[in-house]
């Protein structure tokens, strides 16, 4: 590989000769080598989203030349346009406040501004001026998890209850045995079950959106420690309202710098609400590999959509492979948001030093729910058929419907019939007309698990 030397305040080191980072970038990579994983795409394009606004605020304040800002701006477009992961290198687990995905940022920019403008644009002076990484990268933190919540994750809540939506429209009227303790119990439609879990989505969906205004406060004026030093006064809200234009997402200064500095609140409750979110897809996914399950030894009030073969062995055998593989990126989301957790705490005094995990593990769990959200929709619930000879075999068959005796009968005696008709396996009515005075049309009437159902 070949080399070029680059200086930073610490003095000369070798840096790659194609790479755009500087001295610090090339520091940070040979100190930082826990794990191979950088930081995510997402991440890295709202921190260049950031120098973007920052140099358009800047030249509006009159603290950049039109060249300068024009360049940097120009540099940043190019980034974004193609935005190449091995020019940002740096490892998530680095140091607490971020500082070296900021500078590799800050590093890239200046290379590639320089060269625009044909003059030294510097990282610190030029690229970085009137921030902080202790502000930066809180703000980053916000405007890369509202942009990939407001842009990815909601619509894609929208269109799996839109799936639901549709199937309950076009297979919900069918009965089916209900199950408490994953024993029977009194019937429903599917689509009270379907609605059950548009609302568990539905009910995420406000958790979320909820969360929007809070993230749309950013930390950026509060440079080093919350009071806005080296930074002009009117610095946070002109680079909020530069923000605001390039995203479409209306982006304000933190009502209290000190706060978004030395906390990550919001990102805490935020990864609680896709936690909730994770929860409520396990439970939908469970519940299609439960009524998916047998064909003939389970279940079977459902069929999923083959999707691949399901054993290396055993010929034929279909799984239920998409809930089965939401369910494990549920279990993940679920632990993010403990480590996230230990991360917020982990705010001492003036600034969070465990940022970069945060930020990773905020929009892995995003992009987790995201897909599959998607998944659920368009691999699953598109295409599920309800095996309604199943499910009205089952119902013919079960005791629990002598529940609806007991205002007539009592429990006690409803409960022996009940009992017989299981021992005996045969229907609870033809048991009920031997044990009640009830006509077989009045039984029929007082047992339709229709009328049940309503």
């Amino acid at each position: 590989m070949n080399y070029r030397i680059e200086h930073d305040s610490m003095g000369a080191l070798e840096v790659p000769a194609d790479a755009l980072y500087q001295a610090q970038t090339q520091r940070a990579v040979q100190n930082f080598q826990l794990h191979p994983a950088s930081l995510p795409l997402p991440f890295i394009r709202a921190l260049l989203l950031i120098k973007q606004a920052a140099a358009l605020a800047n030249a509006e304040l009159g603290l950049l030349t039109a060249r300068q800002s024009d360049a940097i701006v120009k540099a940043t477009e190019a980034q974004l346009e193609h935005t190449d992961l091995r020019q940002y290198p740096v490892g998530v687990y680095q140091t607490g406040s971020g500082t070296s995905s900021n500078m590799n940022v800050n590093e890239v920019l200046a290379t590639v501004a320089s060269r625009i403008a044909a003059e030294k644009i510097h990282p610190n002076d030029h690229v970085n001026l009137g921030q902080s990484s202790n502000d930066t990268i809180p703000t980053a933190i916000h405007v890369s998890a509202a942009l990939a919540i407001s842009g990815d994750l909601l619509p894609a809540l929208v269109q799996l209850q839109q799936a639901l939506n549709q199937l309950s429209e076009q297979q919900g009227h069918i009965l089916k045995t209900g199950r408490t303790h994953l024993m029977d119990a009194m019937p429903l439609r599917f689509a009270q079950v379907f609605s059950g879990w548009q609302a568990q989505l539905s009910h995420a969906e406000q958790q979320l959106q909820a969360q929007l205004p809070h993230l749309q406060h950013l930390a950026q004026g509060g440079t080093a420690i919350g009071t806005g030093v080296n930074a002009h006064p009117d610095f946070a809200p002109a680079f909020a309202k530069a923000l605001s234009q390039q995203t479409g997402l209306a982006f304000t200064p933190s009502p209290n710098f000190f706060f978004s500095l030395s906390t990550q609140d919001v990102a805490v409750a935020t990864s609680g609400a896709l936690k909730t979110l994770a929860v409520a897809l396990l439970k939908i996914a469970n519940d299609l590999r439960w009524m998916n399950s047998g064909p003939l030894a389970g279940l079977a009030e459902i069929e999923l959509p083959a999707l691949q073969p399901g054993s290396s062995i055993m010929p034929g055998k279909v799984n239920p492979v998409i809930p089965e593989a939401v369910a494990m990126a549920s279990a993940q989301v679920i632990g993010h948001d403990s480590a996230i957790t230990i991360a917020g705490q982990s705010g001492n005094f003036e600034l969070n030093v465990m940022l970069p995990l945060v930020a990773a593990n905020l929009l892995d769990s995003i992009s987790l729910l995201s897909g599959s959200l998607r998944s659920l929709a368009e691999k699953a619930i598109v295409g599920l058929k309800v095996r309604a000879d199943t499910t009205a075999k089952a119902l013919a068959r079960n005791p629990i419907l002598v529940t609806a005796l007991n205002p007539v009968i009592g429990y006690e005696k409803a409960a022996a019939i009940a009992k017989q008709a299981y021992q005996q396996q045969r229907p609870v009515l033809e048991v009920a007309l031997e044990h009640t005075d009830f006509t077989e049309e009045q039984l029929k009437a007082l047992l339709d698990p229709a009328r049940l159902a309503n």
